[in-house]
């Protein structure tokens, strides 16, 4: 009988620690996330609240503002919003953060909103956004006290919940300092039941900086998950947080999405910069929470924030996160598919230097047509190419188009990780001889590396004459069975279900692409064997 190694948690019992995270660690935060990132969003089970059905768009006051938080200072961005085109924009929501309550509950164990700062409580402070037709966002923790000293929810859950419905809370952002080294998500899933229990529908934005890999169950517990540690308004800490979160796309869709925190548009980045970032969280689908004083915004900040033609791509109703085509020397490439047939495409300089990106149609995943439209999402201007797109793009910049014309391809391919080993699913040697049993090997680019997931839920491996498809070995069902590489003739046993918890399970079998033994060395064998949550069986599609 075969001996299995035991899976090794991703989970990581993390510290307390004050908001300003320090980005260097972000690297230990987040899975391997290669140069090339093509990825889409699976089928998935999302939170059952009916919200975020597109990526959330608001404002939060923290990233302006810090603990100097006040009714009057929410209201006056809420008129501020409703009059300057933001909420035309679709901007709804309006977040208090951190300090908005007294340092101590009150004899019954309640929260109490400081009735210096709030004088009109949350209650009266609710009813005035909503009267703009605008909606009220709070924060808790999910650990003893919040990240500034306040009391937190942790066993407090059902209370407090009770207490935002009541106020007329429609969004909860809920942290993650002084969590007493608990394990995140049964803490956070304790406040997910305890909203449900309201009645009310009330977003729920996980933010625990990515620790314990949220992505991998958030779908089920919150509406969003932060993936990263805090921004801040820097060029090197937007970049950072790009590329940590860029390769996370698999684990988003409608009602559940990646979150790389609150845009710093306006803070202190150049205008060139301020849109690179708006640009690039629209592509990756991701919220955009405005951190900036909105009442005193300049005429460039209000523009970013409100290109329609931006959000458009970031709201697109299909959910899926944009995926990196080609990111080499800093010049990345990245497609998003939109639902009614365009791609979204976004050449981003990460150079101090101007540089020419160029991609192609076909690489982005559209065929079929002698001509396809593009639409400068920033400039407005629109032109016609044969299949090249390319442009002059400033250091720190970007250019965004929208593709038309011919046809959108569901087809994704990339390099498939292991979550556990961080090695790529491997062909041995590049062969290209039907029946080489699958490995695991150091990513390396290598054709014998990239898998092609098409509609017909085939990953393939080798386009062209010598294409082969991911098979599990004639027709078996059984524990132990070996995954090779077989001539494509669509069968089940060629057929694969791409999941949201990163497991990837053959629909003939219903059993997981697995490592054996758990093994992390190069030259592993892949195997089908029952799911049982191991990191040995999470991949990403990167």
């Amino acid at each position: 009988m075969q001996v299995r190694q035991a899976t090794r948690s991703l989970l990581r019992r993390p510290l307390g620690r004050r908001r300003a995270a320090a980005l260097t660690v972000l690297a230990l935060l987040v899975p391997i996330a290669p140069a090339v990132a093509l990825a889409t969003a699976p089928a998935a089970v999302a939170l059952d609240n009916s919200l975020a059905t597109t990526p959330q768009l608001g404002f939060n006051d923290w990233n302006a503002y810090g603990c100097d938080v006040s009714e009057a200072l929410i209201k006056s961005t809420a008129q501020a919003m409703h009059t300057n085109g933001m909420q035309a924009a679709g901007y709804s929501y309006v977040n208090i953060d951190d300090c908005w309550m007294t340092k101590t509950r009150d004899a019954s164990g309640a929260l109490v909103p400081d009735p210096v700062k709030f004088p009109d409580g949350i209650t009266g402070t609710a009813a005035y956004v909503h009267s703009l037709g605008l909606k009220l966002g709070i924060y808790e923790d999910a650990g003893s006290a919040t990240c500034a000293g306040y009391p937190g929810s942790l066993g407090h859950e059902t209370q407090d919940a009770n207490s935002f419905a009541a106020w007329g809370v429609d969004y909860l952002k809920y942290d993650n300092c002084n969590n007493q080294g608990l394990p995140a998500q049964p803490r956070y899933t304790a406040m997910r039941d305890a909203l449900k229990a309201t009645g009310r529908p009330i977003l729920y934005s996980l933010c625990n900086w990515g620790d314990e890999s949220p992505w991998l169950w958030g779908s089920g517990v919150g509406n969003s998950w932060r993936t990263t540690g805090d921004i801040n308004a820097s060029y090197n800490s937007m970049l950072s947080i790009f590329h940590a979160n860029v390769g996370l796309g698999t684990y988003a869709g409608p009602g559940h999405w990646n979150d790389p925190d609150m845009l710093e548009v306006g803070n202190g980045m150049s205008a060139t910069e301020d849109r690179s970032e708006f640009s690039l969280w629209a592509e990756m689908a991701a919220p955009l929470i405005s951190g900036t004083n909105i009442a005193a915004a300049s005429a460039d900040t209000l523009a970013t924030l409100t290109n329609s033609r931006v959000i458009a791509v970031d709201q697109d109703s299909l959910g899926q996160q944009g995926h990196l085509v080609s990111s080499t020397g800093g010049l990345d490439v990245l497609a998003k598919p939109l639902a009614n047939g365009d791609v979204a495409v976004t050449l981003f300089n990460e150079n101090n230097s101007p540089a020419t990106i160029s991609t192609s149609a076909a690489a982005i995943g559209k065929t079929g047509a002698a001509g396809y439209g593009l639409l400068d999402l920033w400039s407005g201007a629109g032109s016609s190419t044969t299949g090249a797109i390319s442009a002059s793009v400033p250091a720190h910049g970007t250019v965004m188009y929208r593709v038309s014309g011919g046809n959108a391809g569901t087809v994704n391919a990339g390099s498939l990780a292991a979550l556990g080993s961080g090695k790529c699913l491997d062909v041995p040697r590049g062969s290209t001889t039907r029946g080489a049993q699958l490995e695991i090997w150091t990513c390396n680019g290598g054709t014998g590396q990239v898998f092609t997931r098409t509609a017909a839920n085939q990953a393939t491996v080798y386009d062209g004459s010598s294409t082969l498809c991911l098979d599990a070995y004639n027709n078996q069902t059984t524990a132990g069975t070996k995954v090779e590489t077989w001539s494509c003739n669509g069968q089940t046993n060629q057929q694969w279900q791409f999941n949201a918890n990163g497991t990837i399970t053959g629909v003939q079998s219903g059993l997981c692409l697995d490592v054996t033994g758990g093994s992390v060395a190069n030259g592993a064998l892949l195997e089908l064997w029952p799911c049982n949550g191991g990191s040995n069986q999470q991949w990403a599609l990167s």
